[in-house]
Order: structure tokens, then sequence, then C-alpha cells
């Protein structure tokens, strides 16, 4: 297309333009006001953009990461990603909270009626649960996609979290009534004779969304800090063989590349090709432990939508090598 090279096709670029964009006048109402057809109002638009007459910034207010989650988005080909601000002072119980508030704003933006949801377990997604309030939906269901981790009364627990997010969407919920791991695989092929096991283990290929959290094998994690769900002996096998973090306690290396070891055969529960299968897995996790297990995620394709502080998203593209 030529370009608009005289004083009179520069002046008129110039008005259409100022019309537009500073006196907010829609294109109907520029036809009618300077008797000029519809198609070339929209015409004229699109070339002040190209010629840069106009020039579109968008600026972001304090506190919003959208460089920072763009980077991201580009580096790791993720759907999208949500940062939240943080400081190196912090603790983790406050960005473990600030992530559970902004996972909940998420959830409710993109919850569909007829939505099939997984849930794992852990402290960000209890955050998240408790600040979500009631929301009337049609035909969702939730799916408990580990067994249970810890003591059972534990808010963090999976079947707790799935029980109140039901409540919460006044869902139907299918829970998976069996421990998340096992101390042999004689127990393990029982529970995986139970129907209601069986059940909600044919539901984790046809989910629409996962809501998941991402642990890092360290001794203060959840999984590792009581001895009650792998001890220390069990957490130096899974170090000697790479693991840098979890998801429902699928151990995976820096590469996203499963750790098949006596532990991963003992889990009940999604394991990660299954996970790869669902059409948007949303993982949630910051905090200082936590940049090298979501690299790893990132890395194996593990996770869709990332929501992390930060502190924890820069460190992840200068692990990555990313400038």
């Amino acid at each position: 297309m030529a370009k608009y090279s005289s004083p009179d096709d520069q002046r008129l670029i110039v008005k259409v333009s100022k019309l537009y964009y500073e006196e907010n006048l829609n294109q109907d109402d520029i036809v009618e006001r300077l008797h000029l057809s519809r198609s070339k109002v929209s015409r004229i638009l699109q070339r002040a953009r190209d010629e840069g007459i106009v020039q579109i910034n968008v600026i972001s207010p304090n506190g919003i990461m959208s460089e920072l989650e763009t980077r991201l988005e580009s580096r790791f080909h993720l759907k999208e990603a949500i940062i939240i601000e943080s400081h190196a002072t912090d603790p983790q119980s406050t960005i473990t909270h600030q992530l559970g508030i902004t996972a909940a704003a998420y959830f409710v933006r993109t919850l569909q009626n007829n939505d099939l949801i997984g849930i794992s377990w852990g402290s960000t997604l209890h955050e998240m649960v408790t600040v979500l309030q009631p929301i009337e939906t049609k035909g969702v269901q939730v799916v408990q996609i580990i067994g249970g981790l810890g003591q059972p009364e534990a808010e963090v627990h999976a079947t707790d979290l799935c029980r109140r997010l039901s409540r919460i969407l006044s869902a139907r919920l299918t829970l998976l009534p069996a421990p998340g791991i096992v101390d042999n695989l004689r127990t393990k092929e029982a529970f995986l004779t139970d129907t209601y096991v069986q059940r909600a283990m044919d539901l984790f290929t046809k989910l629409d969304v996962a809501y998941v959290g991402i642990g890092s094998p360290t001794p203060d994690s959840l999984v590792i800090k009581d001895g009650s769900i792998i001890n220390n002996n069990e957490l130096s096998n899974l170090l000697s063989h790479h693991a840098v973090g979890d998801i429902a306690l699928r151990f995976f290396d820096n590469f996203g590349q499963p750790v098949l070891n006596d532990v991963d055969s003992r889990v009940i529960g999604i394991n990660l090709l299954q996970l790869a299968t669902i059409k948007r897995v949303v993982g949630v996790a910051g905090g200082p432990d936590k940049p090298s297990a979501i690299l790893g995620a990132l890395r194996g394709g593990l996770i869709d939508i990332l929501i992390t502080d930060s502190i924890t998203a820069q460190t992840v593209l200068d692990l990555s090598g990313y400038k």
C-alpha cells in the first residue's frame, strides 16, 4: 500500500487519529463527521500506526511485572506468566499468601461451566482455596489428583482442599481415597484395585485444568520436614538421581524429566506423562527455594501457566541463561 505523502493526506491522518484517540470518537462518528467511508477510516487509522504518527505505549503501574511476564512467556513458551512483586526481606509465608490471592484471581477469571478441575496439594493451593468466595457454577467437577499426604486433618491435605473447593463451587467431587505414597508395591497394587481409586484415576487425562504446587527437595519442604512422607534416606536417594523438584510427588530433574526411583514407584496419583495430556496446567510456586524446581518444570514443559514472584522469576531467567 502506498504511503500518504501529500500534506493533505498527512493532515487527514492526523485529524482522524486525534478524533479517534484523543476525543474518543468511534469510527462511525468519524464517518459521519468527515464524510468518509468506514473502510477508509479504518485504513487511515492503520496507516497512522504503521507510519508512526500514532504510537501506542502501554505503561505498567507500579507492582505490575508485565515485562518480566513477557520474558518468561517468550523464553519458555508459556500460555501465561503472572508475577507478583516481591522483596528480599519478604518471609516465605507472605510470598505464599500473596501467590494464593493471585492464583485465586486467575482461577475466577478463567473458570468455565462444565470444567473438570484437578487439584494437587500444598501451601500455595491452600491459600488459593482459602481466599476464594462462593461462586455459582454449572457442571463443574473437582478431582483429587494425588492421594493424601501428611496429617489428614491438615489444611494443605489434598482431600481437604478438594472438599473445600467443591463446596465453594457447589461442584461435584471425586476424591482419590488412598495415601499419596505407600510403603511397598504390594500395598499400592491393593489400593489400585479399589473402584473409587480407579474412578478418580480414570479422570486424570480428561481434566480441563490442573492446579499444582511445585515442590523442591530440601529438608524444610512440606514433603520432607517431619519425615512422614519422605525420610532423609529417600531424600538422599532422590538427590543422587538429580531431582530438583516435584509436582504431586512426581520428582523431576533439571530438564523436567521424571526421576524414576523407588519413591516414584510407590506414589498413588497422577504421573508426569498424564499431566502432559491436560489442556492447561497451572503451577503456583515462589520463594528462595523454588527457582531450580520451577526451571526444571518449565524446561520439561510440565506447566502451561506459571504464577510466581518477581525475585523467583528473575532468578529462573538468570539460571536459564536468558538475557
